[in-house]
């Protein structure tokens, strides 16, 4: 016992002058960052003034960031500087913030891409007539250290603006293929606040009576950009200048859209697949005869040189070339006539446009009789609607959905291959300004997935307006468990069906 309490001793004595012996070289210096980042910055506020100072900013004095404000189109509120900048947050979090700084007729030297390192601390933050901001920062104590920085705008549907308007508050965003409503007048300017829809939801886009671009003619179709603003009403989009609001070409509206498909029925796929759609109008396929194509890449890693056009194993054609639809009614594209497959409740009482033996029969023009019309596994699949009976590698589809996995169905280039796609509730040809043109190019990646059970009906539920060609709620995917006896109103009836307005 004696001789541990010798050896404890000992070590004791070893480590206090081991420590005592440690020199200031082997810590590890760490200095506090003068700078602060408007994402923490912004968490400071708690609903009251906040006078800034280096204790409550962390031991920070200043923050830097890139100028997104623009003063040569007027459309700024008064006085106010707008920077963004962003940090490294971690596990992909998106740190991009901005904040408002007031300081007055100052404000209106700085252009967009201007790089500035502002002295806050002394200053105050606060939120006045809806909008944070940094009040009492002389604009002695702004540096401008840089000019043509890159500015980060982000693409940002309407639901999420809503959902998180602080979050989105002072920084610059584009809110793609919004559709003014209601519909502007002949001749109505920009000027006021205009109520735009994407298919997610709708937002204000606001531009003030001494905006230099106030008196020009309102776009009904455009990608809108702007700095968000916070008002006692919500969020609102200013733009900066009128070319912030890019004119877009109007829809050309189908006469049929997508609503359903049914990829795995009971027993085996071959000819009990298929597809339905509702129609906008009135139609006689005779005189207006359309095409439905669908596409398969299962096991295939490369994209198709002619899209939709491709054939073989991987795209099926069926044209539509006789029969009536009306307006508002669901119609059927597939092969035989069973709600489920073989043996299942008898559908041939709905309005079929084509019942086709698409695994005995190769398909018109291009494509070979295939057992799964819809792929019900692995790389992505898709449907797409054309007007008229030619389908080329250049032919645009008037409505297209995909769904399932992933699979290599787009290359870049040059030249570009891949499957063309239209402005629908799920993709956009023109991105920042730029056509995109392909599925799996650009953000145009949505897709639904396969259904959770095998046999279920995928039932796609959204709000189309037969007028414009522009969904005001984005189709959203459920799938419906078919019995052996399911009837057809199982598949035509359910709440949250697609609707179709105008």
């Amino acid at each position: 016992m004696k001789k541990i309490f010798i050896y404890t001793s000992a070590l004791i004595l070893f480590c206090s002058i081991w420590l005592g012996c440690k020199r200031e070289s082997d810590y590890v210096k760490v200095s506090v960052s003068p700078y602060i980042s408007n994402f923490d910055l912004r968490k400071l506020f708690k609903n009251a003034d906040l006078s800034l100072n280096t204790e409550n900013l962390g031991g920070a004095d200043f923050i830097k960031g890139v100028v997104i404000s623009n003063y040569t189109g007027s459309n700024t509120p008064a006085g106010l500087l707008v920077i963004q900048n962003s940090r490294i947050a971690g596990s992909g979090i998106d740190s991009l913030r901005g904040i408002a700084i007031n300081i007055g007729s100052e404000a209106s030297k700085y252009i967009p891409g201007d790089s500035v390192h502002v002295k806050i601390s002394g200053s105050t933050l606060t939120r006045i007539s809806g909008i944070l901001q940094i009040t009492g920062v002389s604009p002695t104590n702004i540096e401008k250290k840089a000019t043509g920085r890159n500015i980060i705008t982000r693409a940002v549907n309407t639901a999420s603006l809503t959902s998180r308007p602080q979050f989105y508050e002072s920084t610059l965003i584009t809110i793609s293929k919004g559709n003014v409503d209601p519909v502007p007048a002949t001749g109505e300017k920009v000027v006021g606040n205009k109520t735009i829809n994407d298919g997610f939801g709708s937002a204000v886009v606001h531009t003030e009576a001494s905006a230099v671009f106030a008196n020009q003619d309102l776009t009904q179709f455009a990608d809108f950009t702007g700095i968000v603003f916070t008002t006692a009403t919500g969020p609102q989009v200013w733009p900066r200048t009128f070319d912030d609001i890019f004119p877009l070409a109007v829809i050309k509206p189908s006469a049929l859209v997508i609503t359903g498909y049914l990829t795995d029925p009971t027993g085996a796929d071959n000819n009990y697949e298929y597809i339905q759609f509702k129609a906008t109008r009135d139609i006689n396929f005779a005189t207006t005869p359309y095409s439905i194509v669908t596409c398969n890449n299962a096991g295939i890693l490369a994209a198709p040189a002619t899209g939709w056009a491709l054939g073989g194993v991987r795209t099926y054609k069926i044209n539509i070339t006789s029969g009536t639809v009306r307006k508002g009614q669901f119609c059927y594209v597939g092969g035989n006539k069973n709600i489920w497959g073989a043996g299942t409740t008898d559908i041939s009482s709905a309005v079929w446009l084509s019942s086709t033996q698409y695994s005995n029969v190769n398909s018109v023009d291009f494509g070979t009789a295939t057992s799964n019309l819809l792929a019900n596994s692995g790389n992505v699949a898709g449907i797409a609607v054309f007007e008229g009976i030619r389908v080329d590698g250049n032919s645009i589809p008037l409505d297209v959905i995909m769904y399932g996995g992933n699979g290599a169905v787009y290359s870049a280039g040059p030249p570009e291959a891949g499957y063309r796609i239209t402005n629908t509730d799920k993709y956009s040809t023109i991105q920042n300004r730029k056509t995109v043109a392909f599925y799996g190019a650009g953000t145009n990646t949505s897709k639904f997935a396969f259904p959770t059970n095998a046999g279920n009906f995928t039932h796609l539920g959204g709000v189309y307006d037969a007028k414009t060609g522009l969904w005001s709620t984005g189709r959203a995917a459920q799938f419906i468990t078919l019995t052996t006896t399911s009837p057809l109103s199982v598949i035509e009836t359910p709440a949250g069906f697609t609707t179709i307005v105008n």
